[in-house]
This record gives C-alpha cells, structure tokens and sequence, in this order.
C-alpha cells in the first residue's frame, strides 16, 4: 500500500521558514515526478511545486517563486519544500502528491498525480 506522509507544518510568524517532507512508502518514487499543492480554507487546492525524476523543478508563478524551494532525496523516498520569508496568505494545509507514471513530466494539474499525502497544516501569523 502506498502511503506518503507529509511532516514539518506548524505555526510560524510573518518572515519566518518551514521545511516541510514528505515521505512515500509501499514503492519508491525515484523515477516519478512529485509536486506540492495547497488548499487555503475555503479555497480550491492550488499547485505550489514540483520536481520531476532527475531533478528539474516547476514552481507556481508569482506567488511563490523566490521564496520556495523544492527537493528532493531519493534515498530517502523523500521530497521537501522549504519555505522561506512566509506570508500570512501562505496560510493552508499543504498536501505532497505523485504520480505513477515512469519518469513522468512535473506538472502543475492536480489530475497529474496519483497519490496524495493526508497533509499537513501551515499556519502564518501576521
């Protein structure tokens, strides 16, 4: 059974980091494309990140490039997000994702990936 874990949310003032992961188990995903998402409370999920099996990145426009910065340790069956110079607007619950798909292309579609994390809370005070 597949199973990823996202892990490193919590509660941080306005300017601080965090550094979320996200850990599969059940297959390694060393050669699948990986992505963030988050959903802000009342809010359609919406694409954050993500890196594809060699290692080339994707980020939302805008909103989060510069500040973000996505990962990977294949090793460890392991993507990261770290987050740096938070905004309270960076307020919601980030969901880690994978697609099944061999070397598959990054993308920023929620219908891309396969499997989904239970996600993790991240909550930005002003």
């Amino acid at each position: 059974q597949v199973q990823l874990v996202e892990s490193g949310g919590g509660l941080v003032q306005a300017g601080g980091s965090l550094r979320l992961s996200c850990t599969a188990s059940g297959r390694t995903f060393s050669s699948n494309a990986m992505a963030w998402f988050r959903q802000a409370s009342g809010k359609e999920r919406e694409f954050v990140a993500a890196i594809n099996w060699s290692g080339s990145s994707l980020y939302s426009t805008d909103s989060v490039k510069g500040r973000f910065t996505i990962s990977r340790d294949n090793a460890k069956n392991t993507v990261y997000l770290q987050m740096n110079s938070l905004k309270p607007e960076d307020t919601a619950v980030y969901y880690c994702a994978a697609t099944r798909f061999y070397r598959g292309s990054a993308s920023a579609k929620t219908f891309a990936y396969d499997y989904w994390g239970q996600g993790t809370q991240v909550t930005v005070s002003s």
